[in-house]
């Protein structure tokens, strides 16, 4: 039925267009006009006949090309010959007594070829306006297209370092499409937009670049590291200080607190036990307080084992001792 259909239709010299596309309309094989989409009428008998079709339609195409790029290493070096301070009488003796200063300096700039691949993404199409350029001067676009981005990449690739590569790849594609739109102009074509998608180095320099990306991490984080350990360490040294402030503050009171019960036991037995004095009054508290302290010992199960000198005068002894450090000490204050 679609035969029989299209076999009508050619002999009735009807043509249909699809959207989005034109047909290119010749009269014994001389362009005559450029057919929009729909149906017309296209007489066989006077010569009249269709060429061929052209879409209109947004078409995108990939690039890849391999190029170089420049690696600039440059090395300056200094080599200083000067007679030594310290050297030898026969060592001055051989020059001549005189210093000798040499100063060279090699600046050697060594370029390295490494090959990266570029991929380019062309977005393009054919001008409606301009459909028989479109059709009549170019026979393969793609294959014309690419030579085009080859010529500007490898023009301008091998200028670059590899890391401006990558920092300069929009400025790249703006450098290709602008090339392109020149030239594909004149052939009715529109190059709509230009992407480097893709940059690919050496297997090599890509695993180099990687180590050193590592390598700049790790030594970032290495300090960011020392410097949470160093924070730790400040604000652990902040603590001890401020818990042996703390500590310090209550021994000191607990000493006071002891020191004022012991002169209200002194005052009060010396006013209630007449004849005392207060050497005897601290003679007694001593040795309760010794007698408490060798009964806690026994008690707990715990507790090390401490050698002490356990007879009578042994309190004498310890009265003495706190007798004389209180003595010397109100002698340093006076």
């Amino acid at each position: 039925m679609g035969k029989l259909v299209a076999a009508i239709g050619k002999l009735l010299c009807c043509v249909q267009v699809d959207q989005s596309t034109v047909a290119i309309k010749e009269r014994f094989g001389k362009f005559e006009d450029v057919l929009d989409p729909g149906c017309h009428c296209v007489p066989w008998i006077i010569g009249s006949r269709v060429s061929g079709k052209l879409t209109l339609r947004l078409r995108q195409m990939d690039v890849r090309c391999e190029t170089k790029t420049k690696v600039l290493l440059q090395f300056t070096s200094r080599i200083i010959h000067s007679k030594h301070p310290h050297a030898s009488q026969k060592l001055v003796e051989i020059t001549l007594i005189y210093a000798i200063y040499f100063l060279l300096t090699l600046c050697i700039i060594l370029q390295d070829n490494v090959f990266v691949t570029i991929v380019a993404s062309i977005q393009y199409r054919a001008m409606e306006d301009k459909a028989n350029d479109a059709y009549y001067k170019l026979s393969n676009p793609k294959s014309q297209i690419q030579s085009y981005v080859f010529d500007v990449i490898r023009a301008s690739i091998p200028k670059l370092q590899l890391d401006d590569v990558f920092e300069q790849k929009n400025d790249i594609a703006k450098s290709v499409e602008q090339e392109l739109e020149k030239a594909m102009f004149a052939y009715g074509y529109e190059i709509v937009q230009t992407l480097i998608v893709d940059i690919e180095p050496d297997e090599k320099v890509k695993k180099a670049m990687n180590e050193i990306n590592a390598a700049a991490r790790m030594r970032v984080a290495a300090n960011e590291k020392a410097e949470a350990e160093k924070i730790v360490q400040i604000k652990r040294a902040e603590g001890e200080a401020e818990a042996k402030y703390l500590s310090g503050l209550g021994i000191a009171r607990q000493r006071q607190a002891i020191v004022d019960g012991l002169r209200d036991s002194v005052l009060g037995f010396s006013g209630n036990v007449p004849g005392t004095s207060a050497k005897d009054v601290m003679d007694l508290v001593l040795l309760t307080q010794y007698f408490d302290t060798m009964k806690e010992i026994g008690a707990s199960s715990k507790s090390s084992a401490v050698f002490l000198p356990h007879g009578p005068g042994a309190v004498a002894d310890i009265a003495s001792q706190i007798r004389n450090g209180f003595l010397q000490a109100s002698t340093h204050h006076a």
